[in-house]
């Protein structure tokens, strides 16, 4: 046997740690302090982030929107909040109404990962197929 040096106990708490929050939803703050990463896996996971907006939505979230669609996942701008849900969650808007003019808006970006359109917002129409998410 080779000497690899690998503790495949501690390989399985990390695995069992990161796994843990599968499936939750996770509350936080979209301020840029949190690595753009840490976003990303946690939607890889299967968590969908509720992000309270502190700062440009289009320079805060452009890091990592573009990973999160690419794995099929969703982004919506919610009255000051992003919402991220991961493949196989949608976000159904059915029950907003554009008469209180604080609907949703989906994120959009491009392949660079930075947004489009300027302001990175897609008007917020009711159209809610995952392909324009």
């Amino acid at each position: 046997m080779s000497d690899w040096g690998l503790d495949l106990r501690d390989a399985e708490a990390k695995m069992d740690e990161a796994f843990a929050a599968a499936g939750d939803v996770v509350l936080g703050v979209l301020d840029g302090t949190t690595d753009p990463e840490e976003w990303v896996r946690s939607v890889d996971y299967g968590n969908t982030l509720v992000l309270s907006i502190a700062g440009d939505l289009n320079e805060l979230a452009a890091p990592f929107a573009r990973d999160v669609k690419d794995m099929d996942g969703e982004l919506m701008h919610f009255r000051g909040f992003l919402v991220v849900t991961p493949p196989g969650v949608s976000i159904d808007t059915d029950r907003l109404s554009d008469s209180d003019g604080d609907g949703e808006e989906r994120v959009e970006s491009d392949e660079s990962g930075e947004t489009d359109g300027g302001d990175g917002i897609d008007g917020g129409d009711d159209e809610t197929d995952g392909d324009d998410a």
